[in-house]
């Protein structure tokens, strides 16, 4: 399945203060800040006061977001770790006990990268790395307009489909379509979702499914654009 975020471009070494913000235009930041001034604020507060220093742990910042932003209290557990310079990848899975089935399994990969230039620039999630569900529609970084068409592709049995639209600025989604039925070997899935309320620059929609062991053991997510 094609991965919800485009592809990474050479790292940069974490101490180096060179370059443009690694977002740049290839991707959007969803959460925790939604602009460049506000991580940049950030690392004013940090480098005078010690501020939120989970800001800096790409771990901690996928599981925040999971919980946090998403409201997927159940995944709160990393299940792999890949960082390459000021890229990374973290899964994600279930709060379930180590003797329990699906206690390996992982519920999503988080695609983060620093946001701003120096050794203390925060992470930021740009998105998330698919395999048997994807949300290709919309288009990853496209315009958001509602009613908004999203769909993409899932692997399974028995699926219920819930999608959402977030903003940071606000507590509960500002969109959501329920539930979906799916299911077989990489099938198509689709719906359409209507939101209101959107003034943040960049707006999360995230597809999720679950149902057997956990009311959301997989989900995916994209970015589309308000301005």
């Amino acid at each position: 399945m094609p991965a919800t975020t485009p592809g990474t471009p050479a790292p940069t070494a974490p101490g180096s203060d060179a370059g443009t913000p690694p977002l740049g235009s290839a991707f959007q930041p969803l959460w925790p800040f939604t602009t460049l001034a506000q991580a940049q604020a950030w690392q004013q507060k940090y480098r005078s006061g010690g501020h939120q220093p989970w800001h800096l742990d790409p771990e901690q910042t996928a599981l925040a977001f999971t919980q946090g932003y998403l409201g997927f209290k159940d995944v709160g557990r990393v299940t792999q770790r890949t960082v390459t310079g000021r890229d990374a990848r973290i899964g994600v899975g279930l709060n379930l006990p180590p003797d329990v089935e699906g206690y390996k399994s992982t519920v999503a990969v988080i695609h983060l990268v620093r946001y701003g230039a120096g050794p203390d620039a925060p992470w930021e999630v740009v998105g998330t790395d698919d395999t048997t569900f994807s949300l290709t529609a919309p288009a990853y970084g496209s315009a958001a307009r509602s009613p908004m068409g999203t769909g993409g592709r899932i692997s399974g049995v028995d699926e219920s489909i819930r999608v959402d639209v977030r903003q940071p600025s606000s507590t509960a989604p500002i969109g959501a379509s329920c539930c979906i039925p799916a299911g077989g070997n990489a099938q198509p899935w689709n719906t359409t979702v209507s939101f209101t309320g959107a003034s943040d620059p960049v707006l999360t929609v995230v597809a999720s499914t679950g149902g057997h062991i956990s009311e959301v053991e997989r989900f995916t997510v994209t970015a589309v654009r308000t301005g």
